[in-house]
């Protein structure tokens, strides 16, 4: 594609074989040092600007640093932009905007040099890539093993602290992954804010910034455009300390499991921390929570939060980096120190607020905070339902470890006003069939045939219902988390059992509307 802008065809305007020469020659010298000094050449022979535009980076190098956006913008629509020239040049496109009285001639000469000069530095870039790419790669999996200080020594010593990571799958991953590296162009330079790795593990893309605390939220710009042109799915999960790379990679793959065509980068802190959690009181849940989770270590509780977020032990085992078999041993030793059914939907969603309850010390303060304000409140509304020495004597029994269980909450923690209101803005207005139908699934965690033979009605009725849930409820079903808040909301704002045997029937097999 290519514009012509105005020109002058007076005397003064003719251009020469030697003014050609002159113009190869001053781009070559400028080549020589960098794609900038090569494109801010090639805007002063035009007397105008000129942006080497990439469809996913944006502009990749301007001259002047003010006209990117035009360049990008002419990249984009050439016809908006009728008196710029457009080359494509090493996977982008070069634009260059000519000031009027330069030469046709002149600006055709110095945009094919131009163009033709960028796609040899990007050969040579690209014999050089596949040897960066391995760099990279190893770079990642020493992270991931723990060895974050040889990492920052080899990457400068540049005192960097934290890592912010992104997992991309999707069947253009091998093209996604050449984008994003032109895209982001990353380099090893020491004493830089952030350093940015990336590689292709396991069929994977994945993304590391590397950085000192503070995430400018460039890369999740590049990431989330990729993903919309190349119809990737991605998790995110940070900023993390380095030390903690292998958590993140992990909680990075629980997110991904998350996305879908509508959302397709999920970040870990969505789906990470439930929305009921916030409404509970504080030091009653943080105190059962710690209670029954003191018999699993730190490495027990993540496997177990990573299998709650992923929703299945194959997803698990696929984000964690283990073996299917691996994974439901450790998780039935898990359950045999919990003493608990993790078979059961409730015991799993009550396990899910478990590991994202508060710290105690952190729910003491925010206890402490409120103390006053809600201390006359409290009295008289224990006062008025006659349960003030029970929920004493409640907390008083959560003392005790041995008899914190997970199969129960602490005694009234979901009976606030605060609670029942989330609980009945999510699920209220549902058709009784569809209440049902939507518990029965769930309790069967999520699967269909199982559910659809207790309801006695075909999988592709019950899967009907099932859109027809979400749509009402406005929300993925596909996220194990969301499966887990509507589990209990349905709970708290149950009437009746919601059996099977209470679907509303009208003759052999349909159904009647309430």
């Amino acid at each position: 594609m290519m514009g012509t802008g105005t020109t002058g065809h007076g005397p003064n305007s003719l251009w020469h074989a030697r003014d050609g020469h002159d113009t190869t020659g001053r781009l070559l010298r400028a080549a020589t040092g960098s794609g900038a000094r090569l494109i801010a050449e090639a805007a002063t022979l035009v007397q105008g600007w000129a942006v080497l535009a990439d469809p996913i980076a944006g502009a990749v190098y301007s001259a002047p640093a003010a006209a990117a956006a035009d360049g990008v913008h002419a990249a984009a629509a050439p016809h908006d932009h009728p008196y710029s020239v457009q080359l494509p040049a090493a996977g982008a496109v070069l634009v260059l905007a000519p000031a009027p009285t330069t030469p046709a001639e002149h600006t055709g000469h110095v945009a094919a040099t131009t163009a033709a000069l960028l796609e040899v530095r990007g050969q040579r870039a690209a014999e050089l890539r596949g040897e960066q790419m391995r760099l990279h790669t190893t770079l990642l999996r020493l992270l991931l093993a723990g060895h974050a200080d040889a990492v920052v020594d080899a990457l400068g010593g540049g005192a960097y602290t934290h890592v912010t990571v992104y997992r991309l799958t999707g069947e253009d991953t091998p093209a996604a992954h050449q984008v994003l590296w032109r895209a982001v162009r990353p380099t090893l330079a020491p004493h830089a804010d952030a350093c940015t790795l990336l590689g292709r593990l396991d069929g994977e893309l994945v993304v590391a910034e590397v950085h000192r605390g503070s995430d400018d939220g460039r890369i999740l710009r590049l990431v989330s455009r990729l993903c919309e042109r190349h119809g990737l799915l991605a998790g995110m999960a940070g900023p993390l300390p380095l030390a903690e790379m292998s958590t993140a990679y992990c909680d990075a793959a629980a997110a991904r499991h998350s996305a879908t065509p509508a959302h397709r980068i999920v970040p870990a802190d969505a789906i990470g921390a439930p929305r009921l959690a916030p409404l509970l009181p504080a030091a009653p849940y943080a105190r059962w929570a710690a209670a029954v989770l003191r018999p699993l270590d730190p490495a027990q509780q993540h496997l177990l939060l990573v299998w709650l977020r992923t929703g299945s032990k194959p997803s698990a085992a696929e984000a964690l980096g283990l073996s299917a078999g691996t994974v439901r041993a450790r998780i039935r030793e898990a359950a045999r120190l919990l003493d608990a059914d993790l078979e059961d939907a409730t015991v799993r969603a009550h396990l899910l607020l478990a590991l994202r309850a508060p710290a105690p010390a952190d729910a003491a303060a925010d206890a402490a905070a409120d103390s006053d304000a809600d201390s006359g409140s409290d009295a008289a509304a224990d006062a008025a339902s006659g349960s003030g020495s029970g929920s004493g004597s409640g907390e008083a029994a959560l003392r005790n470890a041995g008899e914190a269980r997970l199969e129960a909450l602490p005694a009234g923690i979901l009976d606030t006003g605060a609670v029942r209101a989330w609980a009945g803005g999510l699920v209220d207005g549902l058709e009784p069939r569809l209440r049902i139908a939507l518990t029965c699934w769930l309790r069967h965690h999520a699967r269909t045939a199982p559910a659809a033979t207790e309801l006695h009605v075909h999988r592709t009725t019950l899967t009907t219902w099932l859109h027809q849930c979400a749509d009402h409820l406005a929300q993925n079903l596909a996220d194990a988390t969301v499966r887990a808040e509507i589990h209990l909301a349905l709970r708290i704002t149950r009437c009746g059992p919601d059996a099977p045997a209470d679907l509303p029937r009208r003759g052999g097999r349909t159904y009647r509307r309430a």
